[in-house]
């Protein structure tokens, strides 16, 4: 958790500076040179901190852990500590209606539900069982050797 955690909370870091970077850059385009203010490189710091910092420990967490313990994870958390700091650094709710915020929530919820479910129903199988699905390939895989062990062969009468 803290490896998911660290990570998470660095890559939200680095999506509020990856906005910042490219409200200055939009900026920059429209004939606003934002590149002679030190707080677009900065930025442009921060995000290739954050990246490389996210990067290590993600991988820290995908060699310690399962890949489908992770990426639910860190995907909940990520998403949750990126709306938090949004809200927190760009008051992104003060200029949303009251239906806004709560359609937003709603979709964070459903995103939450459907990655649970995901998680937890992962392990279910609808079709044959492992052990039919292993047989049945090594039946193949013997028939396309000219050798078809699974047919006993006829014994001869001696009488």
């Amino acid at each position: 958790m803290v490896y998911i955690g660290v990570c998470s909370l660095v890559g939200s870091i680095s999506v509020m500076s990856v906005k910042a970077l490219g409200i200055a850059l939009k900026l920059t385009f429209s004939g606003m040179n934002q590149l002679l203010y030190p707080q677009t490189w900065a930025f442009t710091l921060v995000v290739a901190s954050c990246v490389i910092t996210q990067m290590n420990y993600l991988n820290k967490a995908l060699d310690t852990f399962n890949t489908a313990v992770v990426s639910p994870i860190y995907y909940v958390m990520f998403t949750s500590l990126t709306i938090l700091a949004s809200v927190i650094m760009f008051k992104d709710w003060d200029r949303q209606t009251p239906t806004q915020i709560i359609t937003e929530m709603c979709g964070f919820i459903t995103i939450l539900s459907g990655t649970f479910l995901l998680h937890k129903t992962k392990d279910m199988v609808d079709g044959p069982s492992l052990t039919t699905s292993i047989s049945m390939r090594s039946l193949k895989h013997e028939e396309e050797d000219g050798f078809d062990e699974g047919v006993p062969l006829k014994r001869q009468d001696t009488s």
